[in-house]
């Protein structure tokens, strides 16, 4: 109960609203759009497959792929969120929010990179549906790892444990 007394101090929307507004245009609206360009090419044009019987496997191919930087994606971001992000305690709340977007930023591009191999899909065999399990998974992968609030009061509780240890942010 005392801990999570001492992160009511800390405004915890402030914590995550950088991060997760990134992760927003990074992981959803960019690849929506991809996705609507990939529909209107579909509708009114449409594609050929280029690839032939190699459709099938590819798609496997890519699953697999998607699968395994998903995985990495959520290792990564949990390795990234153990480190210091602090300096001092003066400083701890500003700092705070700066090392939160700095950890999730590439992650989120990772996870934004999974909707790559649907649109790389697409424009290979044409098959406007397969390609759009690609984008879908990025955004359920993006559900898992964006910053909540319990998020951000375990977060916030891990680095005072650190600075405490006198296990301080790196310079720069």
């Amino acid at each position: 109960m005392m801990r999570d007394e001492e992160n009511n101090n800390y405004d915890l929307s402030q914590l995550i609203i950088k991060p997760l507004y990134f992760g927003l245009v990074i992981n959803i609206l960019i690849p929506a759009a991809g996705l609507l360009i990939c529909h209107y090419i579909d509708s009114n044009y449409g594609r050929d497959n280029v690839i032939g019987d190699l459709a099938n496997p590819l798609f496997y191919v890519f699953v697999v792929l998607a699968l395994l930087q998903a995985v990495f994606a959520l290792w990564w971001r949990a390795k990234r969120l153990r480190r210091p992000m602090v300096r001092t305690k003066e400083t701890f709340e500003q700092e705070m929010v700066t090392g939160l977007l700095r950890a999730c930023r590439p992650v989120f591009v990772v996870i934004a990179a999974l909707s790559a191999y649907g649109y790389l899909y697409f424009f290979l065999t044409g098959r406007f549906t397969e390609a759009v399990v690609f984008i879908f998974f990025s955004f359920i992968v993006f559900q898992l790892v964006r910053p909540r609030h319990r998020f951000a009061r375990k977060l916030i509780t891990r680095q005072k444990r650190l600075l405490e240890q006198g296990m301080l942010a790196d310079r720069g």
